[in-house]
């Protein structure tokens, strides 16, 4: 195991709901169901309008390799197939529910039994299970590399390295037993010999419930893995630099290395899933921000929309300026709170005025924190110059490919220039232009 540490930046935790124990919502009088909870092609609904559905449900499918089945988190009556713009800019086709609050389960649940690894990943699709940090890649791909004989070790993502975010901790303590038996049923099926937990120090409660589960079960093969508390120690490459030493560069895979990379509420879910035979159908996440009256983390249903979330939560004590789908480093600002909760969903944040304020821009000082913050030593000022000029080739030789948007340079830049979104367009130029 190494221990050496890539570049990171000391950001303010903000962990206010990390000792408050989750919640479960009430189930709401009506739930929109996104058809687009995955990277890859949208499902097509499988429901239509005045069908009753049941919880576990499939109400929406496809055929294309990347993608992920989409199942209902309620019982009751379609009551419409809508079309909204989501966080991203598309379009996204929800199926509305009407929910009659009783719960039904589809009769068609069971455990699922998986005797080798083609089965367990069938098994993993049908749970419609997809990265659960954010990225939503479905697990089921991810679970079947193309080398499975050269991967041999597992990383679970249990960082949490954002500010607010306190859904992963919560989930440590209160759901060990079902992330355990994950991380056991990943290394028997894939074939992986060692597996890795890597946790923030600060959680520094969850990394002893951990080890004294994993030592009172004898699991020797398994091992949680101290990481400094600063960010963006829970970026996948940062991740597998700090744990293995070895490099990952951009368009490398965790199993290019020999690795299986997974977030901790994925591995969890695999888990409980082989458990009890409900699909992903709820979520837990933290709702949190100084325009929430009564920060918690919750868990509840998946096409919750997320007024009703924030309203479970006491509601807004002042307007809010800036509402967050995840955490305030790499979140996504959202237009409206009239839009659902999808799978890959760890936090809402509601912040006011004062706390969303970003300073006016200024010149550039040229003193070098960006350089000096950037995990992989990027030139963000060089890369932003070349942004403005868009120079594909210059932007493709300073490496604007291996940023990875984490934003240390936006946040530690005293001139508060948007350097790293300024990456992300330029990402775009080098495409357009067809480099390599």
């Amino acid at each position: 195991m190494s221990q050496k540490h890539l570049q990171s930046i000391h950001v303010s935790h903000y962990k206010h709901t990390a000792g408050c124990a989750t919640e479960v919502m009430p189930i709401p009088d009506v739930v929109k169901i996104s058809m687009s909870q995955h990277i890859g092609a949208p499902c097509k609904p499988l429901v239509q309008k005045g069908d009753y559905v049941k919880v576990g449900q499939l109400l929406g499918d496809t055929d294309a390799f990347v993608s992920a089945p989409i199942h209902s988190s309620v019982s009751g009556t379609v009551t419409g197939i809508e079309e909204q713009r989501s966080a991203s800019g598309g379009n996204d086709t929800l199926v509305v529910i009407e929910t009659d609050k009783k719960q039904e389960i589809y009769e068609g649940i069971e455990v699922p039994t998986a005797n080798d690894l083609p089965e367990f990943v069938k098994a993993i699709r049908a749970s419609g299970l997809v990265g659960l940090g954010g990225a939503s890649f479905p697990t089921h791909i991810k679970f079947n590399p193309k080398n499975i004989d050269d991967v041999h070790t597992l990383i679970v993502n249990a960082a949490e390295c954002e500010p607010f975010i306190t859904s992963d901790h919560r989930l440590m303590l209160e759901d060990a037993e079902d992330l355990i038996a994950g991380c056991q049923l990943v290394m028997k099926y894939i074939g992986l010999d060692e597996g890795f937990i890597g946790i923030e120090e600060n959680k520094i409660d969850a990394i002893e419930h951990l080890d004294k589960l994993l030592a009172e079960k004898g699991i020797t093969n398994i091992k949680t893995f101290k990481l400094q508390a600063r960010y963006p120690k829970g970026a996948e490459r940062v991740l597998v630099y700090e744990i293995t030493g070895k490099t990952m560069n951009a368009g490398v895979l965790p199993a290019d290395l020999g690795i299986i990379l997974s977030n901790v509420t994925t591995i969890a879910f695999v888990g409980q899933y082989f458990r009890t035979g409900m699909p992903l159908v709820q979520k837990r996440m933290t709702v949190d921000g100084d325009a929430v009256a009564t920060p918690k983390n919750v868990i509840a249903p998946i096409g919750t929309m997320i007024n009703d979330v924030i309203g479970f939560c006491g509601g807004y004590k002042q307007e809010p300026r800036k509402i967050l789908m995840g955490g305030p480093m790499m979140g996504r600002a959202i237009f409206s709170d009239e839009m659902p909760i999808v799978k890959n969903n760890n936090a809402i944040l509601a912040f006011s005025k004062a706390q969303s304020m970003v300073k006016e821009e200024t010149a550039c000082i040229n003193c070098g924190r960006c350089h000096n913050a950037c995990p992989f030593k990027l030139l963000p000022t060089a890369l932003a110059a070349a942004y403005e000029r868009r120079d594909a080739q210059a932007l493709s030789d300073l490496k604007v490919m291996q940023c990875m948007e984490c934003g240390s340079c936006s946040y530690i830049c005293p001139a508060r220039r948007p350097l790293g979104f300024m990456n992300k367009l330029g990402k775009a130029v080098v495409k357009e232009a067809g480099i390599k």
